[in-house]
């Protein structure tokens, strides 16, 4: 378990909340707490007071569950955090790779970042074949495209002709492809194509009432792996949402402590898939960290 190499598909960061949701304000008050659909919801940690959410914030979480590197992905919720990606990637460039926020307008970023991340489930055009030159421009640059979908199949067809017109481009589905959603396996067979890929990022949310050690999330990715294989599964912890009621080393260990993976499963769905897809290279494992319990 120590040796292996462990990387979180789905992150988020920032400086500042600044965000919209359903055209309502999203923003910081305090003790974690955000502005959230018009009422005050638990956002991160109640111990990050300031609301800050900062990169060396996560840096020693992951150095504690021993994760090696990271992949930063945007919400709308949170606002544009192109700016502060870009300084997060200077400042660590062989723990992170960043993606901008597409934002249904022609002066997206590619330059400086790995990838795109494309809300699709709540751009005001819901059809995605109209993003095909956003795709292939991404495709010329090499970088990658990460989108979270519609509910279930809503938007499976038009992310097929999508992956038909630009063949080399590296797409990952978010969520789980909305696993506890009627359809989500529509999500998951879109895997089937060569260089896409699903993270699992928002997992332990979505199977949150059943709680730790989360046994029906853990069926879900064996589900997915005889749909696409597990060589097309990538770990994300949606942090740092996710950690308002566990802690960031619980959404490693569920994965770690289960008996219903092989340790080659788990090698590859905690790191070794997202190390070949994202491009990290030179990562060693991390070492156990003693605990005063």
């Amino acid at each position: 378990m120590s040796e292996r190499i462990i990387i979180d598909a789905h992150v988020h960061l920032w400086e500042q909340q600044q965000g919209r949701i359903n055209g309502l304000p999203v923003y910081g008050l305090g003790g974690g707490v955000s502005m959230f659909l018009g009422e005050p919801h638990q956002m991160m940690p109640p111990y990050l007071d300031d609301n800050k959410n900062t990169a060396e914030r996560l840096l020693a979480n992951m150095d504690y569950a021993r994760v090696n590197a990271c992949v930063v992905t945007q919400e709308y919720m949170d606002g544009n955090q192109d700016a502060y990606l870009l300084r997060v990637r200077d400042k660590y460039p062989d723990r992170f790779r960043i993606c901008s926020l597409y934002e249904e307008k022609d002066d997206y970023r590619i330059e400086g970042f790995d990838g795109i991340k494309i809300c699709a489930g709540r751009l005001k055009d819901p059809d995605l074949k109209n993003l095909l030159p956003v795709f292939q421009k991404a495709e010329a640059a090499g970088v990658f495209i990460g989108l979270d979908l519609a509910d279930g199949d809503a938007q499976t067809d038009d992310m097929q002709f999508l992956i038909d017109a630009c063949p080399d481009l590296r797409v990952t589905i978010g969520h789980f492809g909305m696993v506890t959603t009627k359809g989500w396996e529509k999500q998951i067979a879109l895997a089937q194509n060569k260089n896409v890929y699903i993270e699992s990022g928002g997992l332990t949310w979505l199977f949150h009432k059943e709680f730790y050690p989360y046994p029906s999330a853990i069926d879900a990715i064996l589900t997915a792996r005889d749909i696409c294989g597990m060589e097309k599964l990538m770990w994300g912890s949606d942090y740092p949402r996710t950690m308002t009621d566990i802690t960031y080393r619980s959404a490693v260990r569920f994965i770690e402590e289960t008996t219903k993976l092989t340790e080659a499963e788990k090698d590859a769905f905690l790191g070794g898939n997202a190390e070949r897809f994202y491009g990290f290279e030179s990562l060693k494992p991390l070492p156990e960290r003693k605990n005063m319990l």
